[in-house]
């Protein structure tokens, strides 16, 4: 069952439960962290950039969780395999992060001194700023983009969990930005353009329960003459009404059913992937160029991440029955898990 929302309305209800789980083309959703009736302390909410093309990659991440507030960035170079990640931890933000309640029309700024972000969201415009000092080997990073966002079709999704029903996960997946700029990591300089870079913007709000494996796939590029993106992701949470998964061409959103993903040998990430649907829509294969991982182990929380970045080639079906041929699309697919 795919459960489309399609009236506006309030996320939450006046017991801080989900209204109406399910998915959405256009933010219908109205989320107010005063509505949340979980303790505070478990709220999560997060603003991710990921920008890519065929050689390089740049992520950029903004997100209170309550008792953590993290800023973190990674870039990656395709071409010779590398990347290099680094975070800022800050303690017991609690909201003071002021992190906007819609994914549109808003503004997202930190500052301290080791780094400042500004994400600026206006009508069919992104702007990104983001300086992190002595982000590696003593170098500071800094970044300038903008995305253009046509108005267009996203996948938005409000996922509850069975097991608490005050937990819930509001997001917001936009795909297909064309995005130019450039980061700096000491006196080396990356510059992106529209003609073959993509921005994609996970934003994520909500009350998660404290210990979640969580497996998502997105990538952007040109096929066949038109802008194409796909978003999957499963493993969290009660989706029997509706999943994340979803094409989109052109600006149109096809919805899909069950997508799973997984290497095809679970401890050497490097290796093929296979990704397929259950409505006959996805058939595609992986080939990993790197795997950016990452693990903490703290008192109050620990995450080991993978996030495997490569090419997917093979073919998917839209919903007016025209199907892709898909070739070497730089992407990536992930493996989270986090107790937080």
């Amino acid at each position: 069952m795919q459960h489309e929302v399609t009236v506006i309305q309030d996320l939450l209800d006046s017991n801080g439960h989900l209204r109406e789980p399910g998915w959405a083309k256009k933010p219908v959703f109205n989320y107010r962290r005063k509505d949340i009736k979980a303790s505070r302390f478990r709220i999560k909410e997060w603003d991710y950039y990921l920008i890519l093309n065929d050689h390089h990659a740049i992520a950029l991440t903004l997100a209170d969780n309550s008792y953590m507030g993290m800023i973190s960035a990674s870039v990656l170079d395709f071409d010779s395999g590398t990347e290099h990640t680094g975070s800022i931890m800050t303690a017991f933000p609690m909201g003071k992060f002021k992190m906007p309640e819609t994914a549109d029309e808003s503004h997202c700024h930190f500052e301290n001194k080791r780094a400042k972000v500004d994400f600026l969201a206006t009508e069919g415009t992104r702007t990104i700023f983001f300086e992190y000092k002595n982000f590696w080997d003593g170098k500071d990073l800094h970044a300038e983009f903008t995305l253009t966002q046509p108005f267009e079709d996203r996948i938005v999704i409000a996922t509850p969990w069975k097991e608490d029903p005050k937990a819930f996960y509001y997001n917001q997946k936009i795909n297909c930005m064309p995005a130019k700029g450039f980061y700096t990591l000491g006196d080396y300089r990356v510059d992106f353009h529209e003609s073959d870079t993509f921005g994609t913007l996970d934003w994520g709000r909500g009350v998660w329960t404290r210990d979640n494996t969580w497996y998502w796939g997105s990538g952007n590029g040109w096929v066949e003459g038109g802008r194409f993106g796909f978003n999957f992701g499963y493993g969290f949470g009660d989706t029997s009404a509706a999943t994340e998964n979803a094409l989109l061409y052109e600006g149109m959103l096809t919805k899909v059913d069950e997508v799973k993903f997984l290497p095809s040998d679970p401890d050497h990430l490097l290796m093929p992937w296979r990704i397929e649907s259950n409505d006959d829509r996805v058939d595609l294969d992986f080939s990993p160029i790197l795997d950016r991982a990452a693990a903490i182990n703290a008192l109050i929380l620990s995450t080991d991440q993978h996030q495997v970045f490569g090419r997917v080639s093979g073919n998917v079906l839209l919903e007016n029955n025209r199907r892709l041929d898909i070739r070497d699309l730089t992407c990536f697919f992930e493996i989270v898990h986090n107790v937080y």
